[in-house]
C-alpha cells in the first residue's frame, strides 16, 4: 500500500537559479517628484486620537446663562430619569411631555429662565427610539422649548 507522499514523483531540486524579477515600482501621480518626502505630521497623540466634532452638534441650543455657577443637580436628573420616554407604540408622548414640565416646574432658578432648564434636561428624559429621534434632527435645529 503506497501512501500520498510515497506515490508523488521526487522531482530533483532545480539546477537554475530563481530568477530576480524587478522590485515593484510605485508612481505617485498627483506629485511631480516622487522621492520628495511629505512632511511630518506635528500632532501629538492625543491630538490624533481625538474623534472630529465638526457637524456633531447636538440638536438642542441651550441659550446662554447669565447666572453664575449654575449646573444642574444630580438629583433633578434622576428625578427626570426615573421615568423616561422610551418611543414605544404603547408609550404616551404627551403623558410623559405633562410629567416632564410637572417635575421642572418645580425648580426656580434666579436669572435662568424655566424654559432653558428645561432644554437641559430634556435629553435626560428620553430613551431607545425617542433618544435616536432627538439625535437625527439637525444640529442646533431646537432652540426653544415652546417652539416659537
Amino acid at each position: 500500500m503506497r501512501t500520498r507522499s510515497q506515490s508523488r514523483e521526487q522531482r530533483p531540486p532545480p539546477e537554475e537559479p530563481p530568477v530576480i524579477i524587478e522590485p515593484l515600482r510605485i508612481e505617485y501621480p498627483f506629485q511631480e517628484d516622487p522621492h520628495v518626502e511629505p512632511m511630518a505630521d506635528t500632532r501629538t497623540m492625543a491630538q490624533l486620537l481625538q474623534a472630529p466634532t465638526e457637524g456633531y452638534e447636538d440638536a438642542i441650543l441651550i441659550p446662554e446663562i447669565v447666572a453664575n455657577n449654575f449646573e444642574l443637580r444630580h438629583g433633578l436628573i434622576n428625578l427626570v430619569q426615573n421615568k423616561q420616554f422610551f418611543g414605544h407604540d404603547k408609550e404616551d408622548p404627551h403623558a410623559h411631555i405633562r410629567y416632564f414640565n410637572k417635575i421642572t416646574s418645580t425648580m426656580r432658578v434666579p436669572n435662568v429662565p424655566i424654559a432653558t432648564i428645561k432644554l437641559m434636561l430634556f435629553p435626560f428624559s428620553i430613551e431607545g427610539a425617542a433618544r435616536i429621534w432627538l439625535e437625527k434632527e439637525p444640529p442646533r435645529s431646537i432652540q426653544t422649548w415652546d417652539g416659537h
